[in-house]
């Protein structure tokens, strides 16, 4: 990369610009074609959860999702980065009962639960949190449900070098149009994350939305994923507050989304009259921030027309974050400053 990324987002008090959030937008088709771009379309970043989608791909093209009889429900949490609320840890520890295994089974370690409400009700009844309300269990549910339907090795899951996560990494090359050697580390979950161009995820959830026919059923795959996503929005994040879930919400079905760590964030606009092949978006705040995240999100979206005006109006708290101060004075803003149209 030459020079510094662009401003993409200003936190504003007034007429005074008090941040900047700098970054990388890049919109493609499955082809690869670059759409639109704003910076640069080769920054190389971690995946984080941003690909929990296409790493659900070998649970399903494997066999375990239909062995398990694994249903839309459970299959939107296998893809999510969840609140920890209990219509997520009965999910997983749903899947996990039907392998003959519980909680103690997973590697992602305990964490206390996003939720506010939930992680409340934990500690007023005097219980620990636990690997259940690891907002990752189900993606790492739904590789040891791999593993157990294959014949694998169950201990070591995790490892780069299991045939499960070979799988995942075989898929995304695939899917992100890569060879498979890229660079990989260990992500908050202990599994695999893995370092790519922004450009590589764009085309990974172009292809998610509009995969190519293929006798092997990755395509099939893909299908079940994205309705899965678009039909349980609340498994995805949590039944309120959630920008991924609220995104899927506003939308009606036209995309599927995905956060990722490190404020990285990934769209997949499913075919439609204007979009004839779909589109994959990758996005990726420089510092990190999520505070400027969902302002870049939903401006891309609404200079691509992806979504209307009332869309973006039912998801103005994500979009333009009032700045207000202790007596409840609306004293600023946070806003998006690109264009990418």
């Amino acid at each position: 990369m030459q020079g510094e990324l662009p401003i993409l987002v200003e936190v504003r008090r007034g007429a005074i610009v008090e941040s900047r959030h700098r970054g990388a937008i890049v919109v493609t088709e499955s082809d690869g074609r670059i759409v639109k771009s704003v910076g640069d379309s080769e920054l190389i970043t971690s995946t984080r959860s941003t690909i929990k989608p296409i790493q659900a791909i070998p649970f399903i093209t494997s066999g375990a999702a239909d062995h398990f009889s694994v249903d839309e429900r459970e299959l939107a949490v296998v893809c999510a980065s969840h609140e920890g609320e209990p219509i997520h840890t009965e999910a997983v520890a749903g899947m996990l009962a039907r392998a003959g295994l519980d909680e103690t089974s997973l590697r992602c370690g305990a964490q206390s639960p996003y939720s506010v409400s939930a992680a409340k009700k934990l500690e007023e009844a005097g219980e620990p949190f636990t690997q259940l309300h690891n907002n990752c269990s189900g993606k790492h549910a739904g590789m040891l449900l791999t593993a157990a339907a294959c014949g694998f090795a169950l201990d070591d899951y995790i490892s780069v070098e299991h045939p499960v996560q070979q799988q995942i990494i075989k898929t995304f090359a695939r899917f992100a149009e890569l060879d498979s050697g890229f660079p990989t580390a260990i992500d908050g979950c202990s599994a695999p994350t893995f370092a790519v161009p922004l450009r590589s995820l764009a085309v990974a959830f172009a292809k998610l939305v509009n995969p190519v026919s293929d006798p092997s059923g990755i395509d099939r795959a893909a299908h079940r994923v994205v309705a899965a996503m678009i039909k349980h929005p609340e498994m995805v994040g949590g039944t309120k507050g959630r920008f991924d879930t609220e995104l899927l919400r506003a939308s009606h079905g036209k995309l599927v989304c995905k956060v990722g760590a490190e404020a990285v964030y990934c769209v997949g606009v499913l075919p439609s009259e204007k979009f004839p092949a779909g589109l994959g978006i990758a996005l990726k705040i420089e510092d990190g921030s999520f505070r400027g995240l969902g302002p870049a999100v939903v401006e891309t979206l609404r200079q691509l027309e992806v979504l209307d005006d009332e869309e973006v109006a039912k998801l103005a708290s994500y979009h333009r974050p009032i700045i207000d101060n202790r007596r409840g004075l609306e004293v600023g803003e946070v806003a998006a400053v690109f264009d990418i149209a």
